[in-house]
C-alpha cells in the first residue's frame, strides 16, 4: 500500500500548494467532489487518467484513518 506522503503532494510552486495527487496536478478535492456528486471512484478516474487507482484509494483510506483515528466504537 502507499503511504500517504507518496499519494498526496502540497508545493506553493504547483496550485498554490493546493493537496495535489503526487506527479499530478490533480487536487485532491476533486475526488472529494466527484465522489460527493454521486460519481463513481471509476468515472474519476477516467477523467483524471494521471491519478492510479492506487492513489485514489490510498487517498481515501489516509483520509479515513485521520476522521476515524480517534473516534471511539459504540459497541
Amino acid at each position: 500500500m502507499l503511504s500517504t506522503t507518496t499519494v498526496i503532494h502540497s508545493d506553493p510552486d504547483i496550485l498554490g500548494g493546493t493537496p495535489v495527487f503526487q506527479g499530478t496536478r490533480v487536487p485532491l478535492r476533486n475526488l472529494i467532489d466527484y465522489l460527493e456528486g454521486g460519481y463513481s471512484l471509476e468515472e474519476f478516474l477516467d477523467a483524471f487518467p494521471s491519478v492510479s487507482r492506487e492513489q485514489a484509494i490510498a487517498a481515501l483510506e489516509a483520509a479515513h484513518e485521520a476522521l476515524s483515528g480517534g473516534a471511539r466504537s459504540t459497541r
